[in-house]
């Protein structure tokens, strides 16, 4: 049985299933929600995808995905009155002919970020009372655990491989091989972006990791979750000759927590072969905080960083 042409209209049917809407709010370029993409991985949640401008549907655009999608582009609807400026820094780069025109795809978090966020792989070698304390055992704990249903990372890279990545090579024009594929998010965003590069070497080409929340709670006091991040990322660091990484954080507030982690990771990442300012970056920002208006100051390294060929 030739399986090919329902599978076809089965691809057809989801896609045209989802509801757009044009939002007014960018500065520069357009964006279009994705109200609600559907998930056989993971709850429904908006995606933002943000065109430069001049975008023509005949030529072919890198894509950079980022984690925390609603908090890109409009600070008048963020929780924290902040924004990354996106939309601004990156019209910028284009017109100066910095960067080539590109797509970013902004995945909204939800409830269950933490989980969604958390390397499971990496979660899956902690010391089970560890574990515990992220998975309590007892119900009316359990409603505030991080973790209410375990660990979804890997059910969350499946969403964006193999459902969102998808959608978007299909309706925008993208240039869909791993070299100019992207994924970047600060905080518990900027240890799923290395997780998902990791995971998936031959998807994502570039990661970059901002704030990265190697301690993965609140606390760095007898943690063991640092080492054991560090442990999954030596036993699956992609080959250096085909990818590139960004990393950074602050010096004060929870950034001040990072420094030591980083730097065992940039040692980890060197054994790797991956060589300062070529594909690998780590930059220290004296006086910066964990929030998005020092992300937002950061944008430019970034992404001539990781957008530079």
């Amino acid at each position: 049985m030739n399986l090919k042409p329902l599978l076809t209209a089965i691809t057809i049917l989801f896609f045209t299933s989802i509801a757009i809407a044009q939002l007014p709010y960018t500065e520069r370029g357009l964006v279009e929600r994705l109200e609600n993409f559907p998930s056989d991985f993971v709850t429904p949640r908006h995606i933002d995808v943000w065109t430069p401008e001049d975008y023509d549907q005949s030529e072919k655009y890198p894509v950079i995905y980022m984690q925390d999608g609603q908090m890109l582009f409009d600070s008048t609807n963020t929780w924290n009155h902040q924004e990354w400026e996106v939309d601004e820094t990156l019209s910028q780069l284009i017109s100066e002919k910095k960067i080539k025109p590109c797509i970013v795809v902004g995945i909204h978090s939800s409830k269950t970020r933490h989980a969604d966020y958390f390397p499971q792989k990496a979660f899956d070698i902690l010391p089970v009372d560890i574990k515990d304390g992220y998975m309590p055992s007892d119900s009316i704990k359990r409603m505030s655990s991080r973790f209410p249903d375990g660990p979804q990372a890997d059910n969350y890279l499946k969403f964006i491989v193999k459902e969102l990545k998808p959608y978007i090579d299909t309706k925008f024009a993208t240039i869909p091989d791993s070299t100019e594929t992207y994924i970047i998010g600060s905080s518990m965003g900027g240890l799923i972006s290395m997780y998902a590069m990791f995971e998936y070497p031959s998807i994502f080409g570039n990661a970059g990791c901002i704030s990265t929340h190697w301690i993965g709670g609140y606390h760095d006091n007898e943690n063991p979750v640092p080492a054991a991040i560090l442990h999954y990322m030596n036993k699956n660091i992609p080959e250096a000759k085909s990818h590139k990484i960004y990393f950074d954080h602050g010096t004060t507030g929870l950034d001040s927590m990072y420094t030591i982690h980083q730097l065992n990771v940039n040692d980890a990442m060197r054994d790797a072969s991956y060589t300062d300012d070529k594909n690998l970056l780590s930059k220290v920002y004296d006086g910066h905080d964990h929030n998005e208006t020092y992300w937002s100051e950061r944008l430019d390294d970034i992404f001539l960083f990781l957008l530079n060929k």
